[in-house]
């Protein structure tokens, strides 16, 4: 087959009444618990998001050969047999020579070369007779109902093919095994369980790092920038997104959750909880705490907007705009009461379109949220909260970052 030949039958593929357009595919390595047959996790060497239709074309052309494990309006998932491997061979032929040269020039194909080399040395089942390759296919954003499209919808949060909180993950915890992890390879606790003599009187019992449904950010992840620093790898989870480069979280209260994380250069000592999001040249002080959505009743996403910082052991429930700062030990949520003089709150109204100069000076956080320019700092003699307009310019210390 030539590329004129290929590109021909990716076009009639294409204009077929049954072809679907994806969101994102990818073919992963899934590691499939022995006792329970279920999908422990879900690798992709590849993401395609947006982007490869022509590959996508022909992967799902072979699903007729294949294990199918999921066919839904929201996506496809099959398992891998050697038929589709062949056949892949066979139609990505015109490509395979420069695939083998520089594995980077077609990802995909670089990926059925590997699929190849699986078949060759009998690694395309599992112990337990399951298909250990899936091809994997999301077209609508909608409930997953595979561990597979979970862990794809958080790579694409991961490696920003899609922006934080532009996915549905609702109900992925309940798709996701809790499991013991040993390195990037988890276990069944069931498993572990039954062959604990086993294991142990032979020296074999693994060095668990932690139990959880979420594998470690870095597990998953090569930072795609080389100032990227994580100095601790337990402080990320897999699905946050860590910024176009220059972010340094240090360890000790550092942590990120999953669908939340930061948009550029960022010092994070605190915790970015679930769906927060951390914009550039912001400084997240040690302790310091943002709250997020998974718990506390707190249902509205934070954003923290450029060039702001949080104090030492402080706490925000709310949006911050750009410039603004939040001391030390004080909290910030929705419904503590902030005094700012009229003076200040003309000061606020000129950089903030629609701000109220009210007479009485009082300000729930709330009506502050998202506001530019808010220092935010509890009054040391009367223990009144107050507000103010911020005239301190936030800097990242450029040999960190």
């Amino acid at each position: 087959m030539s590329k004129e030949n290929f590109n021909a039958k990716v076009q009639a593929l294409q204009k077929s009444s049954n072809y679907r357009q994806p969101l994102g595919f990818g073919i992963c390595y899934a590691d499939v618990g022995v006792v329970s047959n279920k999908v422990l996790q879900a690798t992709y060497p590849v993401l395609n998001w947006g982007e490869n239709f022509g590959s996508y074309a022909i992967f799902e052309s072979l699903r007729t050969e294949c294990e199918i494990l999921e066919d839904s309006a929201g996506e496809l998932v099959f398992g891998i047999t050697e038929a589709f491997v062949l056949k892949s061979l066979e139609l990505f032929a015109p490509f395979i020579a420069e695939t083998q040269e520089n594995p980077n020039a077609h990802k995909n194909v670089a990926v059925v070369l590997e699929l190849q080399r699986a078949l060759q040395e009998g690694r395309i089942y599992a112990d337990n007779g399951a298909l250990r390759y899936r091809f994997c296919a999301i077209y609508e954003d909608v409930q997953c109902k595979s561990v597979e499209s979970a862990y794809m919808k958080l790579l694409a949060l991961s490696l920003g093919k899609a922006p934080l909180r532009s996915l549905m993950l609702d109900g992925i915890f309940g798709l996701l095994s809790n499991v013991a992890w040993s390195g990037n390879v988890p276990f069944e606790l069931e498993w572990l369980r039954e062959n604990e003599i086993a294991l142990k009187m032979r020296g074999e019992f693994p060095a668990i790092d932690f139990v959880d449904k979420f594998p470690r950010y870095l597990m998953q992840v090569i930072p795609q920038y080389d100032n990227i620093r994580l100095l601790d790898t337990a402080k990320t989870r897999f699905g946050a997104y860590l910024g176009k480069g220059g972010y340094t979280q240090m360890p000790g209260a550092s942590y990120v959750n999953f669908n939340a994380g930061a948009m550029g250069a960022c010092m994070n000592e605190g915790r970015i909880s679930s769906s927060v999001i951390v914009g550039e040249g912001s400084d997240v002080g040690g302790g310091a705490s943002i709250l997020g959505v998974l718990s506390g009743g707190n249902s509205d996403p934070i954003s923290i907007g450029k060039n702001c910082l949080l104090g030492v052991n402080s706490s925000t429930g709310i949006s911050l705009g750009d410039g603004c700062i939040v001391d030390g030990g004080i909290a910030v949520l929705a419904g503590t009461v902030f005094k700012i003089t009229k003076e200040e709150a003309q000061k606020l109204a000129e950089i903030n379109a629609g701000f109220e100069v009210r007479e009485d000076g009082l300000y729930k956080g709330r009506e502050l949220s998202g506001k530019n320019g808010v220092h935010f700092r509890q009054n040391a003699k009367t223990g009144e909260m107050i507000a103010f307009r911020s005239n301190r310019k936030i800097e990242l210390n450029a040999a960190l970052h």
